[in-house]
């Protein structure tokens, strides 16, 4: 049945009628599994072991780039209404059997990607696996399951493309859209190359329709795009083959006026999450837009609203521990076993549900 707010009834299906675990059993009961707190847990967390995961990027691995603390590890997310279930590798490869999932986004998307393919592995550790990379598109295979966890490197989800006046951003090209059809779970994320200028910026000028700009407010840049690959989504995604959900939006920690640490100058030292259940800089203002742009969809889209829950967590960032070392400061991606493994444990939780 079409409707045009199918894109918001599911989205906030995820946050209200949700399944979640209680004694061990499912239950449909009404909770927010994306409010809640972050608590202590030496008990059960981390979920995995880095040392144990033997293809983890160099670049998540904080513990083996000489990390000094390891209370970072050991925090669980806590909804406040319920209890988050717990991540059954094996049961996720049998209920996916036959199908593949792909991550398509920049290196936050990879972030999540590395976690799933570990915390996979450390549930059926004899499994044989193939790991490939071709181009920007990496493959993990579970082969006794027939199962493939890949990843799309895409920072953008629209097309840049190479001219006589330099590289274009068109905003309302997403010919890219071809590698993601009949995929049998989608997860798209974009937001943090958007903001990049100087030689970080992949792109020299912007095409919007017919018009072409040097550069334009990057919020509505992003919007628009968002917009593109909502009108693919829309056009090309049938619901009964393909499940879609947006990772939302993974927040940085470059300014600890932000979290009420005005002598913080970014994530640096930190070592513990904010407490409570709020974040004192308030909502992202590209999780708005994001939200905007779903709630306008005809096909069932799942947002995975992690924003809040890692704004919270100041802590789990690589920052010097990282790819670059002393000389490159790392807020924005996360630390493996981290942050992520939750991201996972809610894609987990709707996948289960379906």
């Amino acid at each position: 049945m079409a409707c045009s707010s199918c894109g918001v009834i599911v989205a906030v299906l995820l946050v209200v009628a949700i399944v979640y675990e209680v004694d061990g059993r499912f239950s449909n009961e009404g909770c927010d599994l994306f409010e809640g707190s972050w608590v202590y847990d030496n008990v059960s967390y981390p979920l995995y072991d880095p040392k144990g995961c033997p293809f983890i990027e160099k670049e998540f691995d904080c513990q083996h780039n000489g990390r000094p603390d390891s209370s970072y590890l050991h925090f669980r997310w806590q909804p406040s209404a319920c209890n988050l279930p717990r991540l059954e590798g094996k049961r996720f490869l049998e209920r996916l059997s036959g199908k593949r999932i792909m991550f398509v986004g920049d290196s936050l998307s990879l972030n999540q990607w590395q976690s799933l393919t570990c915390m996979l592995h450390r549930s059926v550790p004899d499994e044989n696996y193939t790991s490939t990379r071709t181009g920007g598109l990496s493959t993990f295979t579970f082969r006794s399951f027939n199962v493939k966890v890949m990843f799309s490197r895409n920072a953008f989800l629209v097309d840049i493309v190479s001219t006589p006046e330099g590289r274009v951003l068109e905003l309302d090209s997403i010919e890219s859209g071809k590698t993601w059809k009949d995929i049998d779970v989608l997860i798209f994320n974009s937001w943090h190359w958007w903001l990049h200028i100087g030689r970080k910026q992949p792109w020299d000028l912007i095409r919007d329709e017919n018009a072409i700009f040097e550069d334009m407010d990057r919020l509505v840049a992003y919007g628009k795009a968002l917009e593109t690959w909502a009108n693919w989504v829309d056009s090309n995604v049938h619901p009964a083959k393909t499940t879609v959900f947006f990772q939302g939006i993974s927040p940085d920690h470059m300014n600890g006026s932000n979290w009420g640490d005005p002598n913080a100058e970014n994530c640096e030292g930190q070592t513990r999450p904010l407490q409570g259940t709020t974040y004192p800089g308030g909502r992202h203002p590209a999780e708005l837009v994001l939200e905007k742009v779903i709630g306008t969809m005809k096909k069932p889209v799942y947002l995975l609203n992690i924003t809040t829950l890692s704004q919270l967590r100041k802590d789990g960032h690589p920052s010097l521990y990282g790819f670059g070392g002393l000389r490159a400061m790392d807020c924005s991606h996360w630390c493996l076993a981290g942050v992520p493994d939750t991201w996972n444990q809610l894609l987990y939780t709707a996948l289960v549900q379906m």
